[in-house]
């Protein structure tokens, strides 16, 4: 799923579907012959745009600037 962001002047991924692939099925005890599929809404594209973050391992991962997010909770609670 694609947005028009206007500041960006470009089509903004914020949504995406798949199937989940057997090796994660089975572990999970679903038998052979069951399909899953998967969706979601990607909070991390706009949390990029908003706190103008270029690579998203900056916001996830080892690298992460632990300072940035103390000091830019991402969440946040509005009166």
């Amino acid at each position: 799923i694609f947005h028009w962001h206007e500041g960006l002047n470009k089509y903004v991924e914020i949504g995406n579907s798949g199937m989940f692939r057997p090796e994660m099925l089975r572990p999970m005890g679903f038998p052979e012959d069951v399909s899953c599929i998967a969706w979601g809404l990607s909070l991390e594209r706009p949390t990029m745009i908003l706190y103008k973050i270029d690579n998203i391992r900056d916001l996830f991962g080892h690298k992460v600037d632990l300072h940035m997010i103390k000091n830019n909770p991402i969440c946040r609670l509005v009166k």
